[in-house]
């Protein structure tokens, strides 16, 4: 296995000899093996572990045994202790998505004050099939099936090319000392489910499941390429760039088909998500003037052009809502909580609280400030209405607009934060469930 390991180092170029590879070693089977080739291979390493204070004691654990491996070594040890559930409460976050992000931020945070070359992470190839599965399960283009990459930027994964049943073997040949993380045995987690009752299901019908999986990712692979090169030309002919602006020609883009997926790809890195796609194709017939926003950017519809400007920094705060959040404090602190809707349901006449149709909504919800342009449909209304016009309206201080949150759900405004609905949103006699939104 130490040779496979050194040979797919090499014919995947993931790193030079003698660059300083962080590992993210969770004391685990995976990264404790990965660990093991590192130091078998004669390489220059360093170890990152982070303790998200989820299991309690399990987890304290976890940290101690890494920190005697590392002692025993003689390893450089960088160990991290997160509030992870506070975290995910403020902002909004599902506890997965939280670890992720603190994790990936932190392990970049160290490689640069380091001056590590890469951080090595411990996947394997029976985690690129799961990949594969929950992406589909929760929709995904050509790239969402094509797995996990070798190399993404600074992130290497050099135990791609062994299965989790090899890393086993490996494992026990070579009385590898590793730590039983109880959550991977939970049903809780989409990934188990799939790890244990999906995948299992798949090779009781094909025992070759698992090799023809891998071999289908991998010519996928070889699609997605054909596929970029592709956008790419075409991108050449419909994109321009002007002062710091790009612009896509509509009656060059209205030319392509399906032009959703040319424009989608065209723009995706600005940010803006697929929903947005669909309402900018929309409007490529209608007026000129109407605004579209990523997290980062603002794409203007005008006669003959899109264009995408970089959005000032006070205006790139955005707060993402997931589904099954039920409190957050950041921005400002709001309370959710889903039902059926009542056969007689009294809504309530305080504005600090909003029922919305839940099933009208596209999850994840964001909140962020007010920008101009923005428009809504108020509640009770058949037209639209700019908010700046609301605010007029109801006489909003500078200081009250300013101090505004707006909840969106896509382009589309659900809630003027403490003042009014949207009426797309608002719970009908067709209704079946409701999101009821307080703020505290």
């Amino acid at each position: 296995m130490l040779d496979a390991f050194r040979d797919y180092i090499k014919e995947h170029a993931l790193f030079q000899p003698e660059d300083q590879i962080l590992l993210a070693v969770s004391g685990g089977i995976d990264s404790m093996v990965m660990t093991d080739l590192f130091l078998k291979g004669d390489f220059y390493v360093a170890v990152a572990h982070c303790n998200f204070l989820l299991r309690g004691d399990e987890s304290d654990g976890d940290e101690s045994f890494v920190e005697a491996f590392c002692l025993e070594h003689g390893l450089k040890l960088h160990i991290e202790r997160f509030e992870t559930e506070k975290h995910a409460r403020d902002q909004g976050i599902s506890i997965q998505m939280a670890a992720r992000h603190l994790r990936y931020s932190w392990f970049e945070e160290i490689r640069k004050s380091f001056e590590y070359q890469y951080i090595a992470l411990a996947h394997n190839l029976d985690d690129v099939i799961e990949t594969c599965f929950i992406n589909l399960s929760r929709g995904t283009g050509i790239r969402g099936l094509t797995g996990i990459k070798q190399k993404t930027g600074r992130i290497i994964r050099p135990l791609l090319f062994a299965t989790r049943e090899e890393i086993i073997s490996y494992c026990n040949e070579n009385q590898i000392r590793f730590r039983e993380d109880s959550s991977n045995k939970t049903v809780k987690y989409s990934r188990n489910r799939i790890r244990h009752h999906v995948i299992p299901e798949f090779l009781n019908i094909n025992p070759r499941f698992r090799k023809n999986t891998l071999e289908t990712i991998s010519n996928l692979n070889d699609v997605e390429r054909v596929y970029m090169e592709t956008i790419e030309n075409k991108k050449s002919e419909v994109m321009s760039e002007l002062d710091g602006k790009v612009l896509i020609n509509i009656p060059e883009l209205k030319k392509l088909h399906p032009a959703s997926t040319y424009l989608y790809e065209f723009i995706r890195p600005y940010h803006f998500p697929k929903q947005t796609v669909v309402d900018i194709i929309a409007s490529l017939d209608g007026i000129a003037g109407k605004q579209f926003f990523s997290p980062t950017h603002r794409l203007i519809k005008d006669r003959e052009e899109l264009i995408i400007t970089e959005l000032p920094e006070h205006e790139r705060e955005l707060f993402y809502i997931e589904e099954d959040v039920i409190h957050i404090s950041q921005p400002i602190p709001v309370s959710f909580t889903q039902s059926e809707v009542p056969g007689k349901l009294q809504f309530p006449r305080d504005n600090r609280i909003a029922c919305i149709d839940l099933d009208s909504l596209d999850f994840p919800l964001i909140i962020r400030k007010w920008r101009r342009g923005d428009y809504f449909q108020p509640l009770g209304m058949t037209n639209i209405k700019k908010v700046s016009d609301f605010f007029v309206d109801n006489k909003f201080s500078i200081h009250d607009k300013e101090n505004t949150w707006i909840l969106t759900s896509g382009d589309k405004i659900v809630w003027i934060m403490g003042h009014r609905i949207d009426e797309r949103f608002k719970i009908t006699e067709e209704s079946t469930r409701m999101l009821v939104m307080e703020l505290q």
